[in-house]
Parts: C-alpha cells; sequence; structure tokens
C-alpha cells in the first residue's frame, strides 16, 4: 500500500500518524444527548486499531432546536461534556486524535414523533426551497447561535481535544447560509452572491478563532450537495469557489474537510481535480477529501438498504501522491470494522468487508 497514505502529517499543533481520517458519522446512541461508555469505547477501538484522526459525530451547540432527535449528543452541559471527556481520555489512552464535529441541524424534518422544545431555526424559516418548516432567525437569535458554536470550541479545547470541526455542508444550519435556495435574507447575513452569504460562518470561525488562540486547529466541512438536494451546487466557477472558501481560510479555517458523493469525480468540467484539490489550490490550505472512500456504492444508497463492496484505492492512492489533497476521511467502512486501517496497512485486503445497512443500527 502506498506510503502516502502511511506518512505522518503535521499542521500547526495536530500531529497524525498517518493520512486516514474517520469521517463524522452521526449514531444517535447519546440518550438525552449524553455519551456513555459504550460510545467510548466505538471510538477507542478506531484509535487503537491506527485510525489517524478521528472526528466525531455531529454533537449539537447550546440552541432550543439544534437538532432534530434526542438521541444526538449535545456539546453543553456538564453531564454530557463529562461523557466527553470520558471518550477524548479512551481515545488517547490508545494513542488516538480526535476532534468533536460541532453542529447545528437548522431547519430540518422532524424524526418521528419527537419535537424539540422549540421551532426549527433558519436563514429565512425554509426547511426546502418554497416550503416554510420554522423560523427566521432575528439578529439576537444569529447571535446567540454564534456565541453558542464559540461555547463548545472553547470546552472542545478544554477538554483536550486535538482540534475540533464545524459542520457547515450537506444542509445544515451553516450551509442553509451559504445556499440562496434556503437564504432569503436581506440583512448582513444574506445576499446575492455567495461571498455574501458566507457572512454567517465567517463570524463563527473568526469568533473561534478569537477564543481558542492561534494554535488550536479548526476544521470546517463543506459540500456542493444537500441532503436536501443531492445536484446543488453553489460555486458552478473556480472563481465561484474561490470567493467562497479564501474568506473562510482568512478567517481562520486551518483544514478544509470537502464532501463529495462520490470523491473521484472531478468538480469542474475543466479539469479532473476534485472537490478537495481544487479548494487545496485556491487556497493553499490542507484538505481532506471524502465520499464513498473504498466501497463501490456512495453512502447515500445505505439509507435505501443498499450495501457496499470493496473497491480498488488506485484513484485515492494517485491523488494523496499527486498532492492534490493532505488527508483521507473513510466513513462506512471504518463504521462496518473497525481493523479497516490495519488491514490497509498490512494489505490483508482480501480481509475486508463491506458495509451492510444494519451496520447503521449497532455500536460496534
Amino acid at each position: 500500500m502506498s506510503q502516502a497514505l502511511f506518512s505522518p502529517f503535521s499542521y500547526k499543533g495536530l500531529k497524525l500518524k498517518n493520512r486516514i481520517v474517520m469521517a463524522p458519522m452521526t449514531r444517535g446512541f447519546s440518550p438525552d444527548g449524553i455519551p456513555g461508555d459504550d460510545v467510548a469505547a466505538y471510538y477507542q477501538r478506531r484509535a487503537a486499531a491506527e485510525v489517524g484522526l478521528i472526528v466525531s459525530e455531529g454533537t449539537v451547540v447550546k440552541r432550543p432546536a439544534s437538532s432534530n432527535s434526542p438521541n444526538y449528543p449535545h456539546f453543553y452541559g456538564e453531564k454530557a461534556l463529562a461523557g466527553w471527556k470520558h471518550v477524548v481520555e479512551a481515545v488517547h489512552s490508545a494513542h488516538g486524535k480526535i476532534a468533536p464535529q460541532i453542529w447545528h441541524q437548522g431547519i430540518v424534518k422532524p424524526l418521528g414523533t419527537w419535537l424539540p422544545p422549540a421551532p426549527f431555526e433558519g436563514p429565512s424559516g425554509l426547511v426546502k426551497e418554497g416550503q416554510s418548516g420554522g423560523i427566521s432567525m432575528d439578529s439576537a437569535a444569529i447571535e446567540a447561535t454564534i456565541q453558542a458554536f464559540v461555547d463548545a470550541a472553547v470546552s472542545a479545547q478544554k477538554l483536550g481535544f486535538d482540534c475540533l470541526e464545524l459542520h457547515g455542508a450537506h444542509g445544515y444550519l451553516i450551509d442553509q447560509f451559504f445556499w440562496a435556495a434556503m437564504n432569503k435574507r436581506s440583512d448582513i447575513y444574506g445576499g446575492a452572491t455567495l461571498r455574501e452569504r458566507s457572512r454567517f460562518a465567517i463570524d463563527i470561525v473568526r469568533s473561534i478563532r478569537q477564543a481558542v488562540g492561534p494554535d488550536f486547529p479548526i476544521i470546517l466541512r463543506l459540500s456542493q450537495w444537500k441532503q436536501q438536494d443531492y445536484k446543488a451546487r453553489l460555486a458552478e466557477t473556480p472563481e465561484e469557489l474561490s470567493a467562497w472558501v479564501q474568506p473562510l481560510a482568512d478567517a481562520g479555517v486551518d483544514i478544509f474537510h470537502c464532501s463529495q458523493r462520490r470523491f473521484w469525480e472531478p468538480e469542474f468540467a475543466s479539469s479532473p481535480l476534485n472537490f478537495a484539490a481544487w479548494v487545496k489550490k485556491l487556497t493553499g490550505r490542507p484538505t481532506i477529501t471524502v465520499g464513498s472512500v473504498g466501497l463501490n456504492g456512495e453512502f447515500l444508497q445505505a439509507f435505501r438498504g443498499e450495501s457496499s463492496a470493496p473497491q480498488s484505492f488506485d484513484a485515492l492512492l494517485e491523488g494523496l501522491e499527486r498532492g492534490d489533497f493532505d488527508l483521507v476521511a473513510v466513513g462506512r467502512a471504518l463504521l462496518s470494522d473497525p481493523d479497516w486501517v490495519v488491514k490497509i496497512k498490512e494489505e490483508r485486503l482480501s480481509e475486508l468487508r463491506g458495509f451492510q445497512q444494519e451496520d447503521l443500527s449497532r455500536l460496534y
């Protein structure tokens, strides 16, 4: 297997043994928002099996309607933070590194019959284009939400996490502000251009950077596609992409986590570069590529009950060796098999197992 995949990575205070990241995968195994011993053991297994960096499942900030499930872990409150402290200690005891993914879902559809104690909130009250699903955030709500992200970031640093990730992708709150279909505002957090609609994210990043100092790495996850619209695109050209990501880098993003449905697909027709490669080229910052790594079916198929089998790593290794991107995030393969990294390193490829839908419903 390519040495590039197992070479060390270092940026600011983050030092990783290899280039493999465990992608954030929301599990919903934290009753009342509190991660327990089973969650700690789940992450510890991956750390012990040589995952370079673990990015946790989405953890929600302190807002009345920041999630649509009571079982998504909180990143606030004494009990939840004590649970995350135990997770950090478990991962570090296995010589691993971990970041929390800090999240606000924005306006989303309810899961089942449970509802949060307040209406879902977003830039314009829309759950998808043309359909109301919550309330439009006023200036006080925006200010409080930015502070909630800052508080969560400060907690991550105090708890001993190695870095943090902000979820700015896939049609959740930060991404809803980016997206013209969801953001119809006429104030400073809206606008005709993607650069104008990035103000909310920029203010969050800048405020976090001020609070945690210059050396604590901030990762930002971005995507063109949305859960509401798989074909959505925020930036149609490299120039539009630059106008989006460069101000975020200037605000304090250290590493961009660039989500595609299929990582091997070119981002623009004019070039073979994928999303992560373009963002690295435009900002000069390290990037993480993600999207159906190691499997022959994309993750959206999993929710339709479809399985995926292992596939060739040639395209991934070629991109990494060229320096198109710096890190590789693996989701379902690591969810199904905690020893996935060791098997890749030792070239035990015949032992790799595919992904099955039932893997989503267990914490192994």
